[in-house]
């Protein structure tokens, strides 16, 4: 949880946005390693899901200029990168 002392609404902003996409990837971890495997519909429909309401959430955390579009694109960008990982080791185990 965020902490009450003195944060400002873009970081108390981009620290929700951080939680939610580490609950992204928690879940596709906790998917991959005990239901099914990246291959599976299901596994890309959960993932297209989230990742689609993270992007609107950034995008709107943007329009309130809460969040710059730069670091909503990094944020973006390093979930990827940690589900590609993520990916790569379930296929290579």
């Amino acid at each position: 949880m965020i902490p009450e002392v003195a944060v400002s609404n873009p970081e108390k902003a981009y620290a929700l946005l951080q939680a939610d996409a580490n609950k992204i990837l928690k879940l596709i971890k906790v998917q991959m390693d005990n239901l099914t495997m990246p291959q599976c519909p299901l596994y890309e429909e959960v993932l297209d899901t989230q990742m689609f309401g993270l992007s609107r959430e950034i995008d709107f955390a943007v329009r309130l200029n809460l969040v710059s579009e730069e670091d909503g694109k990094k944020l973006l960008e390093n979930l990827e990168r940690q589900l590609n990982v993520l990916h790569e080791a379930a296929q290579n185990s």
